[in-house]
This record gives structure tokens, C-alpha cells and sequence, in this order.
């Protein structure tokens, strides 16, 4: 029958750092407590689903509010099982507002869409004029090595980033059975034969130096050799756009870790974050 869960965070810098003002939640969404892994003043912060997966009919609100100057990183602790439904889809909203100065960076792990498995998925995000965000979607064609690759129901993601004078990114994907049935995977397109799939968007309206910053992420990933494929390109206005093609997980979290980490450079300042996962 599924489960509504909500999750409400709110986040104030206050001197060096960033800190967790706001936390609300109901089963099955939680998050932990935030960390500064680098002394960069980054709130980083596990979001948990203690479930182990998304159900059929699994209603999971997630709102996120970065105040003035934060710095926020969320992720999770590992791959999302999407699990098979026969009715209902399993329905997955993330919103965040990212004040002034503030920046969000938002890298979950990958999603896992079991056979027969529904999902739609939304990412909403609104910055103010001088925000930063970086932001991570990726997902495998099913458990490929078991042969259940494209063998999912129903797979629509969907992405909006927007700031004040109006969106800056408009993405969707959306998968559905009888696509598959007619035999698509076997023709053009499916993933060219990958078995992950991911999209990232670093997103700042108020810079305009974005064609150098993509042909240094392209250059980033000509020198990460793993057999699989990429390309990115500037947004008309405020950000790139990156899609990754995978044949290995281990391939994809090359590729979005030499991506990230150059984002977080040019954008942030940063170094690259090891976020510690076992």
C-alpha cells in the first residue's frame, strides 16, 4: 500500500560554518546528522531511507532550505532499490530553496529499478541570483549482470532549476513498458549498450565563463578511461549539462567523481569532498 514520508531541513551559516537549524521527519525518510569532512565550513548530511528501497505506492517528500552564504551537501549512503509494483508507482519529490550566496550541492548514489518496478521521480530546485548548485541524477537499466536490464515498468525523472528571472534547466526522462515492449532497447539509443546512465548540472546564474569550464570538464573526462561515454555541454543561460553513459558502477563513480570534484573547484573553491562511504 506504501508509505508517505516527509523530510524538512533547514540550514543558517553562522560565522565559518554552516549548521542544521531545522530537521523534521516521518518514517520512511531520515536523515542523519551533518559533518564538515574537510573544515570547508560544508554541511554534508546522509539522507536515509531505512526501508532499503522505494515500494509501489511510496509517497517520499523531501524540502530542503539553504539560507544565506550555506554550504550544503546532501547525499545517500548507497544505491536506491526501486522494487517491482503492480499498481501503483512509487512517487519521489525533492525541493530546495538555495538563498543568497548559498550553495547546494546534491549527489545521491545511483537508482536500481527492479523488473516491474514504477517510479516518478522529481527534482525541484529555485537559487537565488548568486547560488550554486551542482546536481547529480543517475540511474542503472535494471540489475544487467542478472539480465534484467530495461525489464522495469515505468521510469519517469524529471529535473527543474530555476532562479528568478526564469528556469535555467528543464530535464526529463521518462521510460514506460510499452516503449520497451516495442522493442526500442534494441534499436537506437538504449545507453548504447551501458548499463548506468547519469546526468550532472552545475548551475550558478551569476556567472559567465561557462564554455571554459566545459571544455576543461570534457578534457576531465577524456583522461578517465572507462570504456564508457560522455559529453557536456553550456546551458543557454547559467550553467553545464553533463550525461555520462557507464558500463560498470565503478565506471560511473569515476566519471562523477572527476566531474564533481571540478565543478566544486571552479564554482565553490572546494576541493574534492570524500564523502567516507564503506
Amino acid at each position: 500500500m506504501g508509505r508517505d514520508g516527509h523530510l524538512r531541513l533547514g540550514f543558517e551559516r553562522r560565522g565559518p560554518t554552516t549548521v542544521l537549524t531545522e530537521r523534521r521527519f516521518t518514517l520512511p525518510l531520515q536523515a542523519l546528522e551533518p559533518v564538515d569532512l574537510d573544515g570547508a565550513g560544508v554541511a554534508t548530511l546522509m539522507l536515509l531511507n531505512p526501508t532499503g528501497g522505494l515500494l509501489g505506492g511510496d509517497r517520499l517528500d523531501t524540502v530542503v532550505t539553504v539560507g544565506a552564504g550555506g554550504r550544503v551537501c546532501l547525499t545517500t549512503p548507497a544505491a536506491t532499490r526501486v522494487y517491482r509494483s503492480a499498481r501503483a508507482p512509487a512517487i519521489q519529490r525533492f525541493t530546495a530553496t538555495v538563498g543568497p550566496g548559498a550553495a547546494l550541492e546534491y549527489v545521491p548514489d545511483h537508482l536500481i529499478p527492479s523488473p516491474g518496478a514504477r517510479l516518478e521521480q522529481t527534482t525541484e530546485i529555485i537559487l537565488a541570483g548568486d547560488a550554486t548548485a551542482i546536481v547529480l541524477d543517475a540511474w542503472a537499466v535494471g540489475r544487467a549482470a542478472r539480465g534484467e536490464a530495461w525489464r522495469f515498468d515505468a521510469l519517469d525523472i524529471a529535473t527543474v532549476v530555476s532562479d528568478g528571472s526564469g528556469p535555467l534547466l528543464i530535464e526529463r526522462a521518462r521510460l514506460d513498458a510499452d516503449a520497451l515492449l516495442r522493442g526500442w532497447p534494441g534499436g537506437l539509443g538504449a545507453a548504447e549498450g551501458m548499463a548506468y546512465v547519469a546526468t550532472l548540472a552545475a548551475l550558478a546564474p551569476a556567472r559567465a565563463d561557462w564554455e571554459a569550464v566545459v571544455q576543461e570538464a570534457r578534457a576531465a573526462l577524456e583522461e578517465t578511461a572507462t570504456g564508457g561515454r560522455h559529453g557536456v555541454t553550456a546551458l543557454a543561460r547559467g550553467g553545464l549539462l553533463a550525461r555520462l553513459l557507464a558500463p560498470t558502477a565503478p565506471a560511473l563513480h569515476a566519471c562523477v567523481e572527476r566531474l564533481w570534484a571540478l565543478c566544486r573547484r571552479r564554482l565553490l573553491g572546494l576541493p574534492p569532498l570524500d564523502l567516507r562511504k564503506l
